[in-house]
Parts: C-alpha cells; structure tokens; sequence
C-alpha cells in the first residue's frame, strides 16, 4: 500500500461524503448550522481520520484513529435516523446512505482486526 488514497475504506469514505453533501443540499436552511452541520461533520471525519491515522508511526496509533471512524460512523448512522424521522430524508435516501454505511462499518471493523 503506497497511500491511504489506496485504502477501499478511504475511497467509500470519501464516495459517503459526497453523497452526503448531495443529500443535504436540499435541507431546510435553518438546519444548516443544526443537523445539516452536525452530518456532514461526522461524514468528513470518516476519511478525514482514515487519513490522518494512516499517517502514525504505529498500529497502535492507527487503531485508535479506526476507532474513532467507527464512533463516527455510527454518529453519522443515528442523526440519518434523525433526518429520516422529521421528514427530511426520505426512506428510499436513508435505506441508501444507511447500507453504504453498513458496508463500510464491515470493511472498518475488519481492517481494524488486521491492525491489531
């Protein structure tokens, strides 16, 4: 592995921000410095913390940046939840976003077994 732009996790991680910012685009406006923020902050960690514990000096450091993307990504899970219930996803938008991160719950907790 020559990168951390290598890494698949990286990659969905970065594909789940994008569509993250799609998504929320159609948010109402009040909510951008309320649950719009707060989703797209937990989005942008996921790759943003791949990365960063990419670049550690140990697996040990690493694994404690994978944990974090694991916390994050369930944060991400629950305020999807929380959009989806006020009506602001729709269920086909949330059944999407909510099995991509499912995927990459797999691959991190997975890639964190092989760290450790």
């Amino acid at each position: 592995m020559k990168a951390f732009r290598d890494l698949l996790i990286w990659q969905k991680a970065m594909n789940l921000v994008t569509n993250t910012y799609q998504i929320t685009q159609k948010f109402p406006k009040e909510e951008l410095f309320g649950l719009t923020s707060q989703i797209r902050r937990s989005a942008i960690s996921l790759p943003s913390n791949i990365a960063e514990g990419y670049g550690r000096d140990s697996n040990k450091e690493y694994l404690r940046f994978i944990k974090i993307v694991i916390g994050s990504l369930f944060e991400f899970q629950t305020q999807i939840e929380i959009a989806k219930n006020i009506n602001y996803l729709n269920e086909n938008e949330f059944k999407n976003l909510y099995e991509e991160t499912r995927e990459l719950e797999a691959m991190i907790i997975s890639f964190s077994k092989r760290l450790k």
